[in-house]
């Protein structure tokens, strides 16, 4: 961003005076007017920025989809980037990494269905992009290949996953290894682990006394998890030596994250009326771990953009009616610094999520009033606005079919580096009838 427009900032008078001169309008279908808006927004960036994220305003937005697909391959073929992580399952996206790299023997369908959670492989917007990485990785002139990942806890549609996929994936780590260890752990823990079905009760979400994450043999599991960690962390000079960097990381970060998993399961057994707070808690902490994980591994290739709703990327805390609490933006705030920087989105209307036109005064009706279909704007922190205007912005009434849908408040301003705005959205092609959608389970 030049200085003129960064001194300009600080001396607009008003937020409508902000938005006019910073505003950059672009369309995601012009590809030279779309470039040179990201160029702008990335060159405005630390340039120590390793991951970027970019919020999506509400699950199934079609438009939002299509504008991560662009922003993903400008960043890849022009700045550097060479992964993306999304809302998916951590465990189950390596199978979607193996079939981008062009190892997987799997259809392209059944990797699409198996190597993303809550259904989210069957989005075509998903199913363009997986394709578009794999022809990319197959084009010999790139010479970085693309890298795909999860980075959420494993969830299923209506619940989270039973811990038996990440313990068992350390497990086969260490029995590569030493296979006595490997047989000695795999007994015990099997025999405490029981049916998949009895961890991935739907009703247990709703009702603590249906989830089995306190009972006797989830607490042996948890210790017996803990014993796995510790084998791992003390036997690293030995485990790194016999087998590589990559294999032994991912082993640990898999262990960590069974030990999430168990507690989630844990915390859901327990009757409270935070419960959902906690459990979002959890799963955000689990995601800032991931994503920490995964720039860390990819440090010596690229940088990587993540994906996902705005409320888990935001800096601030999220405030929603059902629950508050801190998301993996905030902690990756404080992990990463200036090398995390986030952009968040937001739309005017959508007939398709049930989502009409903004009210007047609103942050939506005047940022979709400059130039459009599109338009990213820099937030400088809120810096060189009047707070009292800030804070006294109305907000816009929410969707009446889609309930992930978050409007933008005043707290917008300093959770996000960027916004993203769209005159309008579709809903996702592929996506589940949206009255399937529970926003307190998918956002």
């Amino acid at each position: 961003m030049s200085a003129n427009r960064i001194i300009n900032a600080t001396i607009n008078a008003t937020l409508d005076d902000w938005i006019r001169d910073e505003a950059i309008s672009f369309s995601s279908g012009s590809s030279e007017a779309f470039g040179d808006s990201i160029d702008r927004a990335i060159a405005s960036l630390d340039k120590s920025v390793e991951l970027l994220g970019f919020g999506e305003a509400l699950h199934g937005g079609e438009d939002i989809l299509k504008l991560r697909n662009g922003l993903f391959r400008r960043l890849a073929e022009s700045h550097g980037y060479s992964a993306i992580a999304v809302e998916s399952s951590f465990p189950r996206a390596c199978m979607v990494d193996d079939y981008v790299a062009g190892n997987s023997q799997e259809s392209f369908e059944a990797v699409l269905e198996e190597g993303f959670s809550h259904g989210f492989g069957r989005l075509e917007a998903n199913r363009e992009l997986v394709e578009w990485m794999r022809r990319y990785n197959a084009d010999p002139s790139n010479g970085i290949k693309l890298h795909f990942y999860g980075f959420d806890i494993p969830g299923l549609a209506l619940g989270i996953a039973s811990p038996s996929q990440v313990i068992h994936f350390v497990l086969d780590y260490i029995a590569s290894i030493d296979s006595a260890s490997g047989q000695k752990h795999r007994q015990l823990i099997d025999s405490l682990l029981g049916s998949d079905f009895d961890w991935e009760n739907p009703a247990a979400m709703a009702d603590p006394a249906k989830s089995i994450g306190l009972s006797p043999a989830a607490n042996a599991l948890r210790i017996e998890t803990e014993d796995l960690i510790v084998e791992l962390r003390m036997r690293r000079p030995e485990l790194l030596a016999k087998s590589d960097r990559d294999s032994y990381l991912q082993a640990v970060q898999h262990a960590a994250l069974a030990r999430e998993l168990l507690n989630f399961h844990a915390a859901s057994a327990r009757k409270s009326d935070e419960l959902y707070a906690r459990l979002l808690g959890i799963r955000d902490a689990s995601m800032a771990d991931n994503l920490a994980y995964i720039v860390k591994r990819e440090r010596r290739r690229g940088k990587v953009l993540a994906f996902s709703h705005n409320s888990h990327l935001q800096r601030g805390k999220a405030v929603l009616p059902w629950a508050t609490w801190w998301p993996a933006g905030s902690h990756l705030n404080e992990m990463l610094g200036p090398r995390y920087a986030v952009i968040g989105s937001a739309l005017g209307v959508s007939k398709d999520n049930g989502i009409g036109a903004p009210e007047p005064f609103t942050l939506e009706a005047r940022l979709t009033a400059c130039p459009g279909p599109a338009r990213l704007i820099p937030t400088h922190k809120g810096q060189g606005l009047l707070a009292s205007e800030i804070a006294s912005l109305p907000t816009r009434s929410g969707s009446t079919k889609n309930p992930t849908y978050i409007p933008l408040r005043p707290q917008s301003f300093s959770d996000f580096d960027w916004l993203a705005v769209l005159d309008s959205t579709g809903y996702s092609r592929g996506g589940p009838a949206l009255g399937q959608l529970d926003g307190s389970k998918l956002e």
